[in-house]
């Protein structure tokens, strides 16, 4: 066997490898984007309980009882 019969082996399975892998990064990438705007509304909710506001579901209990 040549050494090009012996390459071309390890090229096929490093390139199976890396397009094997692209999907995960997708995948994780829409994870982060996810994570990231789950954050963000906890961001806006913690900011409007600290500067006084209150949640929708707060004010219509407490005009009921």
């Amino acid at each position: 066997m040549t050494t090009r019969h012996r390459i071309h082996p390890l090229l096929l399975a490093t390139f199976a490898l890396l397009v094997g892998a692209l999907p995960g990064c997708n995948t994780m990438h829409g994870i982060g984007k996810d994570t990231e705007r789950a954050g963000e509304k906890i961001q806006k909710e913690s900011d409007r309980h600290r500067d006084g506001g209150h949640h929708d579901d707060d004010r219509e209990s407490a005009s009921n009882g």
